[in-house]
Formats: structure tokens, sequence, C-alpha cells
């Protein structure tokens, strides 16, 4: 039941991802692409590490939006007698 629900959430987060990364400028004629469409790594990592902790879908989703900055702060928070 887990892994369907942690597989459910990781496909979530790959179809909702691209459409929070497009950057659009309609003032530049040359434009420069600063966030490649997909999931990142630091997003799935994220994503991961909130799960094993939390067990909550909402947490998750949103420590994958904050991704590395996530990453850092759990590592730096985690429990090492675990």
């Amino acid at each position: 039941m887990n892994k369907k629900l942690t597989l459910s959430l990781l496909l979530f987060l790959a179809c909702v991802t691209p459409l929070l990364a497009q950057i659009e400028s309609a003032s530049e004629v040359t434009q420069t692409t600063v966030i490649e469409k997909g999931v990142g790594l630091g997003a799935v990592i994220a994503v991961v590490a909130s799960w094993s902790r939390n067990q909550s879908i909402l947490w998750a989703i949103l420590h994958g939006i904050f991704s590395w900055f996530y990453v850092i702060y759990f590592a730096i928070t985690r429990n090492f007698d675990n």
C-alpha cells in the first residue's frame, strides 16, 4: 500500500512540476531557460525524505517545491539514532 502511494505521489509531482517550472518573459527578445521541465533530483530527494519522516502527501508536495532547501534542512536536523 505504501509503495503504491509513494509511486502515485512521485507521478503526481512529475506532472505538476513542469507546470510550476515554466518561466515566460514577454519583454525580452532573447529568452534564456532557467529551469528545465521535469522533476529535478532535489525535488525527488526532498519528497522521499519528507515522506519517510512525515508520512504526509501535503508535506511531501510542499517539500518537493522547496527541494534543495528541504534536503539541506533534513540533513541538518535528522536523527542519527534511528
